[in-house]
């Protein structure tokens, strides 16, 4: 290990805080402005101060070394794109309020990179002819920006952020399984290295486009994403993407569909009040707007619609709830009563649990009226069966069938298997072995690595502050000069001999600044290993404490420096 130069608390560029900021909403942003690792900006925008710059560039350093381990190739492309591969791909468009657009002072329309599908689809167009060039495996890591609505809990959800993104091209399907297995194996060890607690869970593609796709998720309160954990069988899935098998029923029984008078029943509730009946024995039908058309959405009266799984299911189409302007328009649309059967012009689609044979008590499609022994596929027809509800704990595992366990999780990882949709937007095509051209296809990769940094604060610090993995501390020990200037002379004295064995040394040689103060910050800051040198300091005898368990032991100067630099 290259000696480091021992870094001063009283040339440090930068300042602890004894409260909390005002507009700080999650553990992670409240410490990491406090222990001085960053400042705002602007909304969304943050400014990474020295320490904060140590731990960013070794989570940076851990993430390289590992797709280095696989083979793969850093490059770096610009962050500044023009238009045209994106609007090849459909994506300037599908995008849409996110992206950050900008035009050039000839009028040409450029955008700041929120992902490099396309740019790096061309490079190995450019780069490669033959099927003697793959398969390869390329990254970078890279600021990228997106123009979040509501940027808020600190980095978890800037408007500009760091992120490691990679891209497989191989020949056919068998050889992008490989490379995505790769990934899937160098993620583990990069999240195990960092320190981080994740699960591996199921996810949907979204804008990305392909098949397969998984997520890494870093449980944590301030995740903004719920997934569902099994405890018996090894399933784990983003909520969004859990899904059930249609399960038909026989419906041979069922009476023929009846309307009853329901009056002052616009909602669920009432009308199951009414009844007498559950909310489960109900049909909810939502009416939203797909480009414009209305797409009515059933789901069983007690659940509710998850608007994040419509949305997925009809982009990149523009999904928004219908309005009193629409029933107007629509007089054979009544607001509350609302049924799948003789919808005219109207697009059903329906939960798998609206499965065909089941009967239901829905909308007449009539004011205060409603219908029972409505049957699915008998009375009324779906068009499409969609996981649409919301996941609530102790549904069923689509595995296993145990009860669910929610939590929520940041994402800190998320891989695809794209397969052709870029290539073919773009023409990506090599040369085969037989002469003829063969279309490339694609996988694409990221780890979140400012947000990595969040996450690691979020899981990891305790009631005092940060507490580092070893790994991504900004140093390997926090000496600390209780205040006279004996203690100080010792304290440079022990740091200079740990630099020059290699450890990374921060010391708070602060003049003027109180033992408690020093104290308080080295346990905000989150070294893991705290080296005191103060009552005894007479005779060469410090204190070393561990950060994290708080335990503590003397030793003299010779000792400390051997037991620190034996790690």
């Amino acid at each position: 290990m290259a000696n480091a130069p021992v870094q001063r608390m009283s040339q440090l560029m930068a300042k602890t805080l004894r409260d909390d900021p005002a507009d700080a909403e999650v553990l992670s942003h409240k410490l990491l402005v406090r222990a001085g690792y960053v400042r705002r900006t602007a909304a969304g925008i943050w400014t990474w101060l020295p320490l904060g710059k140590k731990v960013l560039a070794n989570v940076e350093r851990i993430v390289r070394e590992e797709m280095d381990a696989i083979g793969a190739q850093e490059v770096l492309l610009p962050a500044l794109l023009p238009r045209e591969p994106y609007d090849a791909t459909g994506r300037w468009d599908e995008y849409g309020a996110e992206l950050f657009r900008l035009q050039d002072r000839k009028g040409g329309d450029y955008l700041l990179g929120p992902t490099h599908e396309e740019i790096f689809t061309l490079m190995v167009k450019d780069q490669a002819s033959s099927y003697k060039d793959l398969p390869v495996i390329l990254y970078q890591i890279q600021t990228k920006f997106r123009d979040e609505a509501r940027p808020r809990a600190g980095i978890l959800r800037g408007r500009e952020f760091l992120m490691k993104d990679s891209y497989s091209f191989d020949l056919d399907d068998d050889g992008l399984a490989q490379s995505y297995a790769l990934h899937r194996e160098a993620y583990r060890r990069i999240f195990e290295r960092l320190g981080l607690d994740y699960r591996i869970c199921a996810a949907t593609a979204g804008a990305m486009g392909g098949s397969k796709s998984e997520e890494f998720l870093a449980p944590a309160e301030a995740g903004e994403d719920t997934f569902a954990d099994c405890p018996n069988c090894d399933f784990a899935a983003n909520t969004e993407a859990v899904s059930y098998e249609l399960k038909p029923v026989d419906a041979a029984g069922v009476p023929a569909a009846e309307d009853i008078p329901t009056p002052d029943t616009p909602t669920i509730e009432t009308l199951a009040a009414q009844l007498g009946v559950p909310a489960s024995a109900t049909l909810k039908n939502l009416l939203v707007k797909v480009d414009g058309e209305i797409v009515a959405v059933g789901v069983p009266g007690d659940r509710e619609v998850d608007m994040d799984k419509v949305e997925a299911h009809f982009a990149p189409a523009h999904v928004e709830m219908v309005t009193e302007a629409d029933f107007i328009a629509r007089p054979d649309l009544v607001r509350g009563y609302v049924g799948p059967q003789g919808l005219d012009k109207v697009t059903y689609i329906a939960d798998p649990r609206v499965a065909p044979g089941t009967a239901w008590i829905t909308g007449a499609n009539k004011a205060d009226t409603h219908a029972k022994n409505v049957v699915a596929g008998r009375d009324f027809e779906v068009d499409a069966y969609v996981d649409v509800v919301v996941v609530e704990e102790g549904d069923p595992c689509p595995r296993c069938g145990t009860g669910l366990k929610l939590d929520r999780a940041i994402e800190i990882g998320h891989i695809f298997q794209l397969g052709r949709k870029y290539a073919d937007a773009l023409k990506l095509d090599v040369l085969g072995q037989n002469g003829k051209p063969v279309r490339v296809t694609m996988g694409s990769y990221g780890v979140g690595v400012s947000r990595a940094v969040a996450a690691l604060a979020e899981q990891t610090a305790d009631d005092k502050g940060l507490c580092w993995p070893e790994e991504v501390a900004p140093a390997d020990v926090h000496v600390v000069a209780a205040g006279k200037a004996l203690q100080t002379e010792l304290a440079l004295e022990v740091s200079e001999k740990l630099a020059a064995a290699g450890v990374r040394v921060l010391v708070d040689d602060r003049a003027g600044v109180s033992p408690g103060v020093k104290f308080t910050d080295s346990e905000l800051i989150g070294v893991p290993r705290i080296l005191v040198a103060g009552r005894r300091s007479a005779d060469r005898v410090l204190e070393l404490k561990d950060r994290r368990t708080g335990e503590r032991e003397e030793l003299t100067v010779d000792e400390a420096v051997a037991r620190l630099t034996a790690r």
